[in-house]
């Protein structure tokens, strides 16, 4: 998995890249095939912005955008919102593997 982190007119601290990088290390919960992430944090005229780029094999890119006025918050909120994002896709792909009742079998007694 690759990981970048660009921040633009921002100074990133090195525990602001760690908590990022412990953050995404987490998504790889969701046993989904995370090719790249692209973290991107751009300073606004009223605060912060947080992109998140996750790209996953055999499935469209989750791309999550948070703003808020402290970075931290920015960054906490658009994990929380990439979390969420992954945790659902996760959802639907083990539920659409799952067989309907349709296909059960009946069992003769």
């Amino acid at each position: 998995m690759n990981l970048q982190i660009r921040s633009k007119d921002v100074t990133l601290t090195d525990a602001t890249r760690a908590h990022i990088g412990s953050a995404i290390e987490a998504f790889k919960k969701f046993s989904l095939d995370i090719t790249a992430v692209n973290c991107t944090i751009a300073t606004e005229k009223k605060g912060v912005t947080v992109e998140f780029d996750i790209h996953i094999a055999h499935a469209q890119p989750v791309v999550i955008s948070q703003s808020d006025d402290a970075l931290d918050a920015a960054i906490d909120l658009s994990i929380d919102r990439a979390s969420k994002a992954l945790r659902r896709l996760h959802d639907k792909v083990i539920s659409h593997q799952a067989q309907s009742v349709k296909d059960l079998e009946t069992l003769e007694a």
